[in-house]
């Protein structure tokens, strides 16, 4: 197994194992429709998002604000446009 595939291995299972039902939903349903579609810098963009506390992901898609733990990307600008 290459390393992008450990990437993705690990983005799927830390998106849906989160401790909240509502989060593990959110999560994983939009890592299943981007996955694939993401560049190696995406994804790692994407890993290093995942590994935010629920409470600040849950607060940005909700209220849209970044507060000062999220950093502005693409993959961040993708999952505020998300919709479940």
């Amino acid at each position: 197994m290459n390393e992008l595939e450990t990437l993705k291995k690990k983005i799927i299972y830390r998106a849906n194992y989160r401790g909240t039902k509502e989060m593990d939903i959110l999560l994983s349903r939009f890592v299943d429709k981007y996955i694939n579609y993401f560049s190696t810098s995406e994804l790692e963009e994407l890993y290093n998002f995942l590994n935010l506390e629920d409470e600040v992901i849950y607060n940005f898609y909700q209220t849209k604000d970044m507060g000062n733990k999220i950093k502005k990307n693409k993959v961040v600008e993708i999952f505020g446009k998300f919709k479940i």
